[in-house]
């Protein structure tokens, strides 16, 4: 393969049972992957698996809290026996959480943080990357946040565990590159979904949209074109990378 094809792909992507995981999902399916939607929404990942189906495409669903660490593990070795292996990961089930200032933010809040936008990432990666490595090929994509590259006063247990998907990507693409296992982060700005909506309001996706050199936030197909360009061959040669669709909102010289 030459282009941006993904037949014959096997595309794991976590959080999928709507918003943006929905979107890369479909957009997956759309360029050739079979896709398996996984999400603890049972019904959001069956329907996830049914508008690919619809298209035409090759859809699954899987539905497991990424925070219940046995069963993650157990339901993708269950997707890897049933479906095939996994080529490609998308590490994108995450939680909000704006807002809350540093004072304000408990214990319990802090560690529901970790667990789904920290923890569940890197375990799902570590049932898969066996198989990758033994077919010597594999491609993982965590889903990092503008923040982590500016920060985030009033979500900075949030900033910080997006920063470590960040962290995450440059040590594993150190550590996976003998095996041809590519391993990049896209970190959205701020994107029109139902979380930044409940996180902030529409008063505050207005108010932020105006700090944005290019005038708007940025929408789902916005970031999924970023992840479908990083899981397909012409990205081969790229690891380690965060790439940030922003609209110039975060500008960092390298």
């Amino acid at each position: 393969m030459t282009d941006g094809s993904l037949a014959g792909r096997v595309a794991l992507v976590t959080g999928a049972g709507a918003g943006m995981g929905r979107r890369h999902a479909t957009l997956l399916a759309e360029r050739g992957a079979c896709v398996v939607a996984l999400d603890r929404d049972r019904e959001g990942a069956s329907e996830t698996a049914a508008i690919i189906r619809r298209a035409g495409g090759k859809g699954h669903e899987a539905a497991v809290d990424v925070t219940q660490i046995p069963a993650l593990k157990a339901s993708i070795l269950d997707i890897q026996s049933s479906v095939g292996p996994v080529d490609i990961l998308v590490n994108n089930a995450g939680i909000g959480g704006q807002g809350l200032k540093l004072e304000d933010i408990d214990e319990k809040t802090f560690d529901a943080m970790v667990a789904v936008n920290m923890k569940g990432a890197f375990f799902a990666t570590q049932a898969v990357v066996p198989g990758m490595k033994a077919r010597r090929y594999g491609k993982i994509v965590n889903i990092s946040s503008n923040f982590a590259m500016g920060g985030a006063p009033f979500a900075s247990h949030y900033a910080a565990c997006k920063s470590a998907l960040s962290g995450f990507v440059k040590s594993w693409a150190r550590e996976l590159a003998p095996w041809n296992i590519c391993v990049n982060a896209v970190a959205p700005g701020i994107i029109e979904t139902d979380m930044t909506l409940n996180s902030v309001g529409r008063a505050g996706v207005n108010r932020l949209a105006g700090d944005i050199p290019m005038g708007r936030i940025g929408t789902l197909e916005d970031i999924s074109w970023a992840v479908a360009w990083l899981v397909s061959p012409e990205a081969d040669f790229v690891t380690g990378q965060v790439i940030s669709p922003n609209g110039g909102a975060t500008i960092v010289g390298i």
